[in-house]
């Protein structure tokens, strides 16, 4: 089916833990950037458009960078996290550096995205079937009552690492749709069992299954959710009205409250896919050599872009 999606890439992190614009640090064999499979995995899928949140003082480094690469083989636009973008009548402090979050950054998108779309983070790595899977979704969507949005769920022996915890959602499923999601930081024992530990420390301590089903923000909505974060924008700051330097807008804490209200479903889109990322220094070499397999394997081309302007001019 013929319908145009967006790839929402979501960059404008700080990427504290690993140091420095992580996003730009090349990782395949020819200098490729994770965000370049990203894209790549997202043309090939069907996407449209992709959109980058960026922060506005890393416009051009991006555009000089990724957006050179991308730009010839899909239309690119960008949109900045500023965290002046609030409701009439509420400031935060001239101090906070720190972006307000990820429900804040899909607000920020609004002007750019009128179809369905798809939001990942920038320094992750998802695997072709996982955009295969999230394209034929959107693809298919009717945008009906309750809205239905959608979620590529991960084995979550699929997405970690050896290098220490993670941070993963560990999601309840019930008949395809998602009901609870526990953010938690995620990571293998002394014994090799897989142990959630919730974010909220009243909860306790829990193993979690090879097989079981996380997410990993790879979120899938129609533009009917713009509304619904604006909405409840000014509940949320008059709430952390004394944490408005830390205090983050966050999409599933937002997707839950929507799914609650009745106002959106959540699908369950199961994959197979195997997510690599760099969450910390000592995971670069790993992710590396990972995608010099794939390619040595035939599931990439040596040179991404190469080979997608070869294809372009043969058609």
């Amino acid at each position: 089916m013929n319908k145009d999606i967006t790839l929402v890439i979501l960059a404008a992190g700080m990427g504290s833990r690993f140091g420095g614009l992580k996003q730009i640090e090349p990782m395949g064999p020819n200098g490729e950037f994770i965000i370049d499979y990203s894209i790549f995995d997202a043309i090939q899928a069907g996407f449209t458009k992709v959109v980058f949140l960026i922060k506005e003082e890393n416009y051009n480094i991006f555009k000089e960078t990724i957006g050179a690469r991308v730009e010839p083989h899909i239309p690119v636009e960008y949109c900045f996290q500023k965290n002046d973008n609030l409701p009439a009548g509420y400031t935060i402090p001239s101090s906070r550096v720190k972006p307000l979050g990820t429900a804040h950054a899909i607000l920020c998108c609004e002007n750019h995205v009128h179809e369905p779309f798809m939001i990942i983070n920038a320094d992750d790595f998802y695997g072709k079937d996982a955009f295969q899977r999230g394209a034929r979704f959107l693809k298919n969507l009717k945008d009906e009552k309750p809205h239905p949005y959608g979620m590529v769920g991960y084995l979550v022996k699929n997405t970690i690492t050896e290098n220490g915890a993670v941070k993963r959602g560990v999601c309840n499923i019930k008949d395809g749709q998602l009901t609870k999601l526990v953010e938690s930081s995620v990571g293998r024992d002394e014994e090799g069992h897989i142990i959630a530990k919730p974010l909220d420390e009243s909860l306790p301590s829990f193993e979690v299954g090879e097989d079981d089903t996380v997410s990993m923000n790879m979120l899938l909505f129609t533009p009917s959710i713009f509304p619904y974060i604006k909405a409840n924008f000014p509940a949320f700051l008059d709430k952390n009205q004394d944490n408005l330097e830390k205090c983050e807008y966050l999409i599933p804490d937002i997707l839950f409250q929507a799914i609650e209200e009745g106002y959106a479903g959540c699908e369950v889109i199961p994959t197979t896919a195997t997510w690599y990322g760099v969450t910390y220094k000592e995971d670069l070499d790993g992710v590396k050599k990972a995608l010099t397999r794939k390619v040595i394997m035939g599931e990439y081309p040596n040179d991404l872009w190469a080979a997608e302007e070869e294809k372009q001019r043969a058609l």
